[in-house]
């Protein structure tokens, strides 16, 4: 499974989780080229962090734009979410 799939179900399953939050600003970061503070993914445990390296990585080599497009809808839904 590529990382992006993977993200946006790991996002689903647990949206108000911290990795899921980070790994969610780290996409709207991603398709909007906005800032992103690279000290949270240190907050990540390491299959998190890891799965934040393949997604960066996925993201470059420009792939794949409809698993994008449902990983950046998802991720703007969850930063919508309240604390």
């Amino acid at each position: 499974m590529n990382a992006i799939k993977t993200a946006r179900k790991s996002i689903e399953a647990e949206p108000w989780s911290g990795p899921s939050r980070t790994l969610a600003r780290l996409v709207l970061a991603l398709e909007s080229e906005g800032s992103f503070d690279v000290a949270d993914l240190d907050t990540l445990p390491p299959d998190s962090f890891a799965l934040a390296l393949e997604i960066v990585q996925e993201w470059r080599r420009n792939r794949r734009y409809a698993g994008k497009a449902k990983l950046f809808d998802l991720s703007l839904q969850v930063s919508m979410l309240p604390i």
